[in-house]
């Protein structure tokens, strides 16, 4: 008998792609970087945050719909931009329709495997995302084609400092998928003719090149070449964020964003949204887990612009958590990939059935009638939970603060108090409501 399709969990998710997929391709996907400290601490942090239900007195119905740079979607759970998703034939066009489907956005890598053209046309709702790479007059060329297209905003990538090793060992990934690559790979790839199978019906073999990062008559680069461009592009400024933003001229989000002084820049830079986000652990290893530092961050701008969290996200009951300490919405990465490579559009729709069935769980149990009415009160939050990041001066724990004083912390409930916010004038009106 043919085993269910349908998968209860984003870990079966998981669990599934790490047996259907080749090990290489496998790898790419559960990433990370160095030791692995900051993926590890991405997803443990939730686990830390212990739910303070009621007894009675539930709501019959739950609101979870809310909008994301001006787009209303049905939950608070949006697709994070990856590079490459060769993991599925159809790749991000079968993401783009699985998001659709279910009333939410999606995010579009700059290093897709699938044009901007084929997404959009999936998925109306579609936000076009770019690293600073290459010369501004290729980034406006970039930015100009996802508008044609019809993106409805851009995500602008920025926390990478091309940190590379890792101790359990990086993929086997080719540059280009040839005859030489295919011998190489051969003992790896078939051991598993199910995955060989779902290209072998399309009559294609696995594309690494990024199409959206084609010049003008010219041929879509390799992932490493695209890579090696980025690599070889001066790091921005400040300065040259505003650039960016104000070049695109419509709903703006900064992905990256874990300090309190580069929040307030990037209010100053104008910018819609922020992403509370460290690259899903595969930037700097070490990097606190992105939900210790959201309440802080949240705290600093208010509503000033919206704010997003990214990373660690495997459940609807971390989103109920996300939520109540600031973010409007979370992204998603690994785990829609795990249900693409698991069963294609099917298993990413599958995904996002999970996390919005364990989200409204968490308000049905927490007393609420929608997702607005969340808070910090309906945790308990260890004293220690919390990490503020530049902050002038630091912030320290409630821990840190008995030990100064002598005095015994309390049991925390609500989140150590965060710097006050400085008062700032509201930055100029932008495009983001055309």
């Amino acid at each position: 008998m043919a085993r269910n399709a349908w998968f209860e969990t984003v870990a079966e998710a998981q669990r599934r792609a790490k047996k259907r997929l080749p090990s290489s391709v496998y790898g790419a996907l559960v990433a990370g970087s160095e030791r692995g400290l900051t993926i590890d601490d991405n997803m443990g942090a939730f686990a830390e945050l212990q739910f303070a239900p009621h007894v009675a007195g539930h709501k019959a119905e739950r609101d979870l719909s809310t909008t994301v740079m001006g787009i209303p979607i049905s939950f608070p759970v949006i697709i994070s931009p990856t590079g490459v998703q060769a993991v599925h034939p159809e790749g991000e066009v079968a993401v783009s329709r699985a998001a659709n489907n279910r009333g939410t956005i999606m995010g579009l890598s700059s290093f897709a495997s699938k044009p901007v053209e084929e997404v959009t046309a999936a998925n109306p709702n579609t936000f076009f995302q770019m690293y600073w790479s290459g010369t501004r007059d290729a980034m406006v060329q970039r930015m100009e084609r996802a508008r044609a297209a019809g993106a409805k905003g851009l995500i602008s990538t920025l926390d990478w400092s091309f940190s590379n090793g890792r101790d359990w060992g990086s993929p086997q990934i080719p540059e280009k998928v040839n005859l030489k690559a295919i011998w190489d790979l051969a003992p790896n790839v078939l051991p598993h003719p199910k995955w060989l199978w779902t290209f072998a019906k399309t009559g294609r073999i696995p594309d690494l090149t990024a199409p959206n990062l084609t010049p003008p008559g010219g041929e879509a680069p390799t992932f490493f070449g695209a890579y090696y461009e980025w690599m070889q592009t001066p790091p921005p400024t400040w300065e040259d964020i505003a650039w960016l933003r104000e070049a695109w001229g419509g709903p703006f989000m900064l992905k990256g964003v874990t300090r309190l002084d580069d929040a307030r820049r990037a209010v100053d830079a104008g910018v819609t949204a922020i992403s509370v986000s460290n690259h899903g652990g595969n930037n700097l290893d070490s990097t606190p887990a992105t939900i210790r530092m959201l309440s802080s961050v949240a705290h600093e701008v208010g509503d000033e612009i919206e704010v997003v969290l990214d990373g660690g996200i495997r459940r609807g009951s971390d989103v109920a958590k996300a939520l109540a300490l600031g973010a409007r919405a979370v992204m998603i990465g690994r785990a829609y990939l795990w249900g693409l490579a698991a069963n294609g559009q099917a298993g990413v729709e599958n995904v996002l059935d999970i996390l919005r069935g364990g989200l409204d769980s968490a308000i049905l149990g927490l007393g609420h009638s929608s997702i607005h009415e969340l808070s910090p009160n309906d945790f308990y939050i260890p004293p220690t939970f919390q990490r503020t990041l530049g902050a002038n001066p630091p912030a320290r724990t409630a821990s840190e603060a008995s030990e100064a004083t002598g005095e015994s912390a309390p049991a925390a409930t609500t989140l150590p108090p965060v710097p006050e916010r400085r008062a700032r004038v509201a930055p100029k009106a932008t495009a983001a409501a055309s």
